[in-house]
């Protein structure tokens, strides 16, 4: 289609690098994402230094996030031109942790396309109201086309991921592409990551990329690698963006 842009968003809990950095830039790199939504980023002391070699590790630049978003973070290809980024941390619940977004508008070409990357509560009651505030979010970015994803921490059963699989496409439910579960890489048995698209946005393929997948002139990550990144599997979506006029 004239105009369209084929855009590949990978989502991925990479544990604060606190596993083994160098395997997580591996799968990063070998999935070539234009788009990286990242959970538990380095946030604490000196967060940006492992953040920034993971994405010049990755062939990426750090977009936002980290710190000023309580742990998701945005990393992008050379490729995207980017119009905003907004961190942001959500209200605090006295015992739980701090929570936040990191959101942008890129460009890629004339497609405008909005970007949120989350990490939702593992209290049922917040993490309810941070779905509601993940398409507040979206809808207040100004774009039509958007892409959120990020670690739900729930099935898709459950009540927040029906809130947000009901206004936005649920990547794998709409065309499951490798893998189903993302947790855990040593035993996978549920999934509690996804990556999300407004209507409009076609959804080519979405899932747990398998081992030995690499772009052209990139060596394939091995399943070592995703056993010894993070404790998540990571979710790669295809997705083609309706071009201006459509």
């Amino acid at each position: 289609m004239g105009g369209d842009v084929v855009v590949r968003v990978l989502s991925y809990n990479v544990r604060s690098l606190r596993d083994d950095p160098v395997a997580v830039a591996r799968v990063v790199r070998a999935c070539a994402p234009d788009l990286v939504l990242v959970q538990e980023a380095p946030r604490f002391f000196r967060w940006r230094k492992p953040l920034g070699r993971l994405a010049a590790a990755s062939g990426l630049v750090v977009l936002g996030g980290g710190a000023p978003a309580a742990g998701p973070a945005l990393l992008c290809s050379l490729r995207a031109g980017v119009e905003s980024v907004h961190d942001e941390l959500l209200p605090l619940t006295p015992g739980l942790h701090r929570r936040g977004f990191s959101t942008a508008v890129v460009r890629f070409g004339t497609v405008r396309l909005g970007v949120l990357s989350c990490h939702l509560s593992l209290q049922k009651d917040e993490r309810y109201a941070q779905g509601g505030m993940v398409l507040e979010r979206l809808a207040a970015l100004g774009v039509e086309h958007a892409v959120a994803g990020g670690d739900i921490n729930e099935r898709p059963k459950s009540r927040t991921f029906r809130r947000l699989a009901a206004e936005l496409q649920d990547g794998w439910a709409v065309r499951p592409w490798g893998g189903e579960y993302t947790s855990t890489p040593a035993d996978p048995h549920q999934r509690i990551d996804a990556v999300f698209a407004t209507p409009g946005i076609e959804v080519l393929g979405c899932g747990v990329p398998a081992p030995g997948t690499a772009a052209p002139g990139v060596p394939p990550f091995t399943e070592d690698d995703l056993l010894r990144a993070t404790d998540h599997l990571p979710v790669l979506a295809a997705l083609r963006v309706p071009g201006t006029g459509r």
